[in-house]
């Protein structure tokens, strides 16, 4: 008998929706603009009295982190970025006796670097900016750190606030650095409205005695850190009365 011819395979289109049209997919949130900083209900703060009450409850505020040289503070402002000082210490503890100068750091396998900072968090980036900066430093600047604000802004991983620290710390410039402890207790203080650490920086410069400058920005991390957190405040605990972020203190009943 002869063979029966194969029947022709039918292909079923099967019609898959978008995935923007599946129900259980999660509808995308519209981006919402922040309003625009404004400005508290009530006057700021006296700067007198926040100079005072600085000068009273952190007399010994300094840098946190622990250098011997402008280079060995350049190096550990790199790796500070979203990590805590004492890790950056208990990191450069050893980086600096592998690297102990600039030169040795540019001279660097970059893995050997990364081996050693890799609990830094960003240890890649960070590596390769510390690298990156060394090389220049040796090759650009016969091994020595710049001194000006401009010409530290020019090195890889270095910005406004690790610059400001450098003149502050290694070179005994007057210079503001405002982190997150600084721009937070500028704006719960009345001191200023704005989130952008550079006109956070333009407003303190107007308020604050230039020679205070660095000394104020240490003691205001300290307070940040100790007192005026970001999440609960210790409002009851601060010495600073007339701050305007300061609740309400509702008077006690007389206990009989």
């Amino acid at each position: 008998m002869p063979k029966r011819p194969k029947r022709p395979k039918v292909l079923t289109l099967v019609h898959v929706p978008p995935l923007s049209k599946n129900k259980d997919e999660k509808a995308k949130k519209p981006y919402v603009r922040k309003p625009p900083p404004q400005p508290l209900d009530k006057p700021p703060v006296p700067i007198q009295e926040v100079l005072d009450y600085f000068k009273k409850a952190y007399p010994d505020a300094a840098c946190g982190l622990r250098f011997n040289n402008p280079y060995e503070l350049l190096m550990a402002t790199i790796l500070s970025a979203q990590c805590t000082d004492s890790r950056v210490n208990t990191v450069t503890e050893k980086l600096f006796q592998v690297f102990p100068t600039v030169e040795s750091m540019a001279d660097a396998e970059l893995s050997e670097v990364e081996e050693l900072v890799k609990t830094c968090g960003f240890y890649h980036t960070k590596s390769v900016n510390m690298h990156k900066t060394a090389r220049i430093i040796t090759l650009a600047c016969d091994g020595k750190v710049p001194r000006s604000f401009g010409q530290l802004l020019s090195l890889p991983g270095v910005g406004p606030k690790t610059a400001n620290v450098l003149l502050g710390n290694a070179f005994h410039t007057p210079a503001l650095t405002v982190d997150t402890h600084l721009g937070r207790l500028s704006r719960r203080m009345g001191l200023s409205i704005q989130r952008n650490p550079e006109l956070v920086e333009k407003d303190l410069m107007k308020l604050v005695p230039k020679n205070l400058w660095t000394r104020f920005s240490h003691q205001a991390i300290s307070h940040g850190r100790a007192v005026c957190k970001s999440r609960n405040p210790r409002c009851q605990t601060c010495g600073l009365e007339n701050c305007p972020s300061r609740p309400e203190i509702e008077p006690q009943p007389d206990q009989k």
